[in-house]
């Protein structure tokens, strides 16, 4: 094979969904039944070939491969090495598509249902795995061809491949042991085993550069796992290709020595959230090896400064005697596809940003600049000055009356009156609610009638007053539904929310939105991230209307259903021209100014949801103090300007939120609903130690699976809960929104949920 360049322009990963969402389609489809394993495969085949040739036309020397994936990429590495848990019934063969199906979700077209894989964040992004299951005595094999199909259609094209594979250790790592003790480095010998024949048959395809991907390099690893590094590695060393370890998201810090002296071919660092250790990576990392810089932001959409970018990279290959590699930070899975032809971006913010398209863009455009060829790039060089310096200059970005009243906060205005056990007395006076008071977490379904009567008062087919009229028909409904059911604590159903964060987002000012801004968060289910570009500030009540008509229609309290400031933040895509405190603090502001309005209107239950707060967690725990002070404080001054009386819910789902259970405690809630149900209840494990001091409502059944809980199941969850919560201060909850279900789905699950609630009232009267 060719030799590569000596600057070698290459990608982690592609966005898989798709520009237009073509693989959610598609899989939805067939989950329906609509068509056959045989028309997925076809496009899914389609779907890689227009990304590959679209890395092509961009100029990269090595496109990814394996990156694509049905699901989730830690999921494809798991069914690769076969590990399979026994209720999923595997007959020891590759795995077929439904059984990887029913280990992602629970159920497919064929096969029994049985409950899904835990799923939670990907380090510190919104993308969710599914996380492997170890038993006792796991063994490995090599459990399928996708891998190695997938390869040989892009040789078929023409392209080179570069296969994308879940590192070892950072796949043993993200595993669950079934045993109390952790033994799951006694199992790295099988498990490299399987690995090297996963890098022999890519060797014997004419495959010759591999990237293992190894995140958990920014992690705190204990001296054991470190320890493993060099010896894993060397077992690999010799394996037929050569092997590019992949680093990101954070600095390697106290890896960093580790990391360069490992045996592989080539080191990429993420030089976005790593700049200042870059230089000592190019000092360190012996001559023989590449260095790959990934130089543009994977993670945001902002467009890359490329003098600034630049001038590190010369300063890089002089030191590597000319010889460097370019790249994203991380995987583009974190950006949308293509800015262009965007109608919802304002004209003039639009030069702004940079999706994954525009950011292969960015990674040849250096490479021709490095190598010298002023002429191919004074153009695109230019447009990137003009549209730094619009963004600077523009009226968009700075509003100082906002600046102002961040200024002014005082600290009495991040606390409650008085502390929860004084005020919940007032609470349970104006409430009335029975022991182990059932709800939900504020979503009911989006039926095609409610996405398809949006769609069309979107597009100006059906005046605002006849929508506003549909909406408030659908409230209705979910208010009949949840009494008929006889939930405690009802919700409107947020039948007008497009999305949780997008629909704050449209009301408040400093933000804009792309029309094909479009993110995967867990398999077919995408989100749109609004884009945080200026201060934000809230012009005029976001929610008031629809809760206030809701509570005019039942004696039960209706909750007022908020997303907080921490959320918000995360979930978008944030400015990166001030600290991301700052920009939280703002939107707290916002959310405060909502609670009051929601008060104001006799509203007795406000939930703000936090559900993304544990994964703005910095990797590093040296850093957690920082972030979880400015986090909760955030909170806090969105929660605290209430009287006694009025009770404050938030939630949070789908994260391990053991290790910082202390700060949602000083979030002071005085309700925390919280994802249990899926991870098999070991949030249950923190209270053996930490006397939660607040009510809190551990889920009991997971949402994210079509499958339909029993009340049995969800009566022995509540009475594990039972036993490490006090009665008094247990609710009973689904783990999160209901808006991906189905009615047919919902009504039973939560019939059951309310049987269950009632059967552990009974027997403690």
């Amino acid at each position: 094979m060719d030799a590569l360049p000596t600057i070698c322009a290459h990608n982690l990963g592609f966005p898989r969904i798709g520009r237009n969402r073509e693989l959610k389609w598609a899989l939805e489809a067939y989950w329906r039944g609509e068509f056959d394993q045989d028309e997925l495969e076809l496009r899914g085949r389609a779907l890689r070939r227009r990304h590959w040739e679209l890395q092509r036309a961009a100029g990269l020397d090595l496109v990814p491969v394996g990156d694509f994936s049905w699901y989730d990429q830690v999921l494809d590495m798991t069914t690769l090495l076969g590990v399979i848990p026994a209720r999923f019934g595997g007959d020891g063969g590759a795995v077929e598509l439904d059984l990887y199906f029913r280990l992602a979700r629970g159920r497919a077209p064929s096969g029994s249902p049985a409950p899904a894989c835990e799923m939670t964040k990907w380090f510190d992004t919104n993308y969710h795995y599914l996380v492997p299951e170890l038993s006792a005595g796991q063994e490995f094999r090599l459990s399928g061809t996708r891998l190695f199909d997938q390869v040989a259609e892009a040789q078929a094209l023409g392209l080179r491949p570069k296969p994308v594979l879940v590192g070892p250790l950072t796949w043993l790592w993200l595993a669950r042991s079934a045993r109390e003790r952790d033994d799951r480095l006694e199992l790295l010998p099988g498990l490299l085993a399987v690995y090297r024949q996963i890098l022999a048959r890519l060797a014997a395809q004419g495959v010759d550069w591999v990237q293992l991907d190894e995140p958990i390099l920014a992690l705190d690893l204990p001296a054991p796992w470190q320890a493993a590094f060099p010896d894993a590695y060397s077992v690999l060393e010799n394996g037929g290709v050569r092997v590019l370890l992949a680093n990101y998201f954070g600095p390697l810090a106290d890896n960093l020595t580790l990391a360069c002296a490992l045996p592989v071919a080539g080191l990429h660092v993420d030089a976005v959230r790593a700049a200042d250790e870059l230089d000592a990576v190019a000092e360190r990392l012996p001559s023989g090896r590449v260095l790959s810089v990934g130089i543009v932001d994977g993670r945001n959409i902002w467009r890359t400064d490329l003098d600034a970018a630049l001038v590190r990279l010369q300063v890089v290959l002089t030191r590597r005697e000319g010889r460097l590699w370019l790249a994203p930070s991380c995987s583009l899975l974190h950006v949308p596809v293509d800015r262009t032809d965007d109608d919802r971006v304002p004209e003039d913010v639009i030069p702004w940003f940079a999706f994954a398209t525009q950011k292969l863009d960015e990674i040849v455009l250096l490479r021709h600049a490095l190598a010298g060829e002023t002429t191919a790039t004074r153009d695109a060089f230019d447009a990137s000055r003009r549209a730094l310096a619009s963004r600077r200059a523009s009226p968009r970005v700075h509003r100082p009356e906002v600046a102002a009243r961040v200024a002014a906060l005082r600290a009495t205005d991040e606390h409650r009156a008085r502390p929860y056990g004084e005020r919940i007395g007032a609470q349970r006076e104006r409430l009335q609610l029975p022991l182990f008071p059932a709800t939900t977490i504020g979503s009911f379904p989006q039926t095609a009638a409610i996405r398809q009567a949006r769609s069309r008062w979107r597009a100006g087919e059906i005046p605002e007053a006849e929508y506003d009229d549909f909406i408030r028909a659908e409230i209705a409904n979910a208010i009949r539904e949840q009494e008929a059911l006889g939930l405690d604590v009802l919700v409107h159903g947020e039948a007008e929310r497009n999305d949780m964060v997008e629909y704050f987002g449209e009301h408040l000012d400093g933000f804009v939105f792309s029309g094909n801004g479009w993110v995967q968060s867990y398999g077919s289910r995408c989100v749109k991230p609004p884009i945080i570009l200026g201060d934000v500030a809230r012009p005029a009540a976001m929610t008031l209307d629809w809760i206030r008509y809701a509570q005019t229609l039942t004696d039960k309290p209706v909750k007022g259903m908020l997303t907080g400031p921490v959320t918000l933040l995360n979930w978008s895509f944030v400015r990166d021209d001030q600290p991301r405190a700052d920009t939280c603090l703002q939107l707290a502001l916002a959310i405060r100014d909502e609670v009051q309005d929601l008060e104001g209107a006799g509203i007795a239950v406000i939930q703000i949801d936090e559900a993304a707060l544990r994964e703005g967690l910095p990797l590093r725990h040296a850093d957690w103090g920082e972030y979880l002070a400015w986090a909760v404080r955030a909170f806090r001054i969105a929660s605290a300007g209430v009287d006694d009386a009025t009770q404050i819910h938030t939630h949070m789902c789908y994260s391990d939120f053991n290790d910082i259970i202390g700060a949602v405690a000083a979030m002071d809630a005085d309700v925390t609903t919280i994802e249990s149900a899926r991870s098999d209840d070991r949030l249950l494990d923190a209270f053996r130690d930490f006397a939660y001091p607040n009510e809190i409502g551990p889920g009991v059944y997971d949402i994210h699976s079509p499958n339909v809980p029993q009340a049995a199941e969800m009566l022995d969850r509540l009475r594990r809960a039972r036993a490490r919560v006090p009665a008094e201060r247990l609710w009973v909850n689904p783990d999160c929104g209901l808006k991906t279900r189905s009615w047919d789905e919902v009504r039973p699950a939560l019939t059951a949920m309310v049987a269950a609630a009632r059967a552990l009232r009974a027997a403690s009267d």
